[in-house]
């Protein structure tokens, strides 16, 4: 049996966490009625709570039990806080500033400073998330009490349920429409929203931000990674909103009160950075629309957050290499800073592994359903599938639960690969790194 390495070590507890939620799934207790569920839909379920995807075969709040909602519960928050903790372990272990207080780091070499240990860093992070997910609860409990009639555990059930799916980027909803319910509460949207983008900002940006009420002087600043990862989230929300906004003018949105517009565009391309919650119909929206919401799902969150995709940085560092290629600059640099040349190599290695997958397993599901039910789903909804699972965001236009078992491996295969991927993949780097031996001479070929 070879070293348990730490991408090992990520693959191997997110397969645990799959195995015995599929087990805990297939127990009668976890469904209603005397059937149960098959093996693959209890597989997919869990995959998709432990990944913090979100696509569903079973609807969450009917078909499965006050037992099997805790179990896809607990699922998707040890999977959301899971990847938070290791990709955050990892950039510690490679030595990234992450301290509240001046020069606190942690670094994999033992230098002449303050250091935070690994055990505060969990506590931090296990802190932190706790802090947030009781202040959206709260916020979703009061909300609901006034506009529902809803018992009193019911409505904590949801507030709990929701709060946390919201911040783990998992998408899980108990209603059977998701929040189009809600699309036109402020409270319910505004609530939803920060709980997406603060869990899908990543824990370093976080600790930086927190930071700055702590620091003084020239201290007090942010880290690029920070600067990058809330520029590119900023941008790209804004253009997922305007998109939406204008492409479903006379679509989905027509009709509804200008203030209930901005909400649902708003909120749709919030939830499509990796959320996987609607207030729009998403089967119904314009082509145009399902194109761009498939960008956002492949960009993603940020690194060290609880969302999917490539990731901001890994894309604003493929633009910003482009750019600067572009202008004949040796070097790639952003605000104000040159970025590694190894970054610039992992980067694209990420975002070609990427598109590569996602073309196989397109490739795989329209040959699947051409064989099998002579190619009755449209492509662009079988592609929107698979952007939706690699990118761990759970967005649907209705076709998961019709998709044969063999497709339904595909989908569940991606859903893993779009979560631990990247990451493994960066650990894998940065932990087998070897000095190269010799250097073969150079010679150039024809590009372009």
């Amino acid at each position: 049996m070879g070293k348990l390495t730490p991408s090992r070590m990520v693959i191997l507890s997110f397969l645990t966490a799959i195995c015995l939620g599929t087990i805990a799934l297939s127990l009668p207790a976890a469904t209603r009625g005397p059937d149960g569920i098959s093996l693959i839909d209890s597989l997919f379920t869990a995959t998709s709570a432990t990944c913090v995807t979100g696509l569903v075969v079973k609807n969450t709040g009917t078909y499965f039990t006050t037992f099997g909602r805790w179990v896809i519960f607990v699922l998707f928050q040890a999977g959301g806080l899971g990847i938070m903790t290791f990709s955050t372990l990892f950039a510690v272990v490679l030595g990234r500033r992450i301290g509240l207080n001046q020069s606190e780091t942690v670094s994999s070499t033992l230098c002449d400073q303050h250091m935070i240990g690994l055990k505060r860093l969990v506590c931090y992070i296990l802190g932190i998330t706790f802090a947030i997910e009781t202040a959206g609860a709260a916020l979703l409990y009061f909300r609901w009490r006034v506009i529902t009639d809803w018992t009193f555990w019911e409505t904590i059930e949801a507030s709990i349920f929701h709060s946390v799916s919201g911040f783990c980027n998992a998408g899980f909803a108990l209603f059977n429409s998701s929040f189009i319910q809600f699309r036109g509460d402020a409270v319910i949207n505004s609530t939803m929203i920060a709980l997406i983008v603060v869990g899908g900002i990543g824990f370093v940006v976080i600790m930086d931000i927190i930071g700055l009420f702590f620091k003084k002087g020239p201290e007090r600043r942010i880290s690029l990674q920070a600067k990058v990862a809330l520029t590119a989230s900023a941008i790209l929300i804004i253009a997922g909103a305007c998109v939406l906004f204008f492409v479903e003018k006379d679509g989905v949105l027509k009709g509804m009160p200008m203030a209930e517009r901005l909400w649902a565009a708003v909120f749709q391309s919030v939830t499509a950075r990796t959320a996987g919650f609607n207030t729009l119909p998403i089967g119904e929206l314009a082509v145009p629309s399902l194109v761009f919401l498939m960008l956002l799902m492949f960009i993603g969150a940020s690194p060290g957050s609880t969302g999917g995709g490539i990731k901001t940085c890994t894309f604003v560092v493929i633009i910003a290499t482009i750019w600067n290629m572009l202008r004949n600059r040796r070097r790639v640099m952003l605000f104000g800073r040159s970025i590694p040349k190894k970054v610039v190599r992992e980067s694209l290695t990420i975002f070609f592994l990427a598109v590569t997958w996602i073309f196989v397993m397109v490739l795989a599901l329209t040959y699947l359903r051409a064989r099998n039910v002579g190619g009755d789903i449209s492509f662009i909804r079988l592609l929107f599938e698979i952007f939706s699972a690699f990118g761990t965001v759970g967005l649907s236009t209705g076709i998961t639960e019709g998709l044969d078992n063999v497709s339904k491996l595909c989908v569940i295969a991606t859903m893993f690969a779009g979560r631990i991927g990247p990451l493994t993949l960066a650990l894998a780097i940065a932990f087998k790194e070897r000095g190269e031996r010799y250097v073969f001479p150079e010679e150039n070929i024809m590009i372009g």
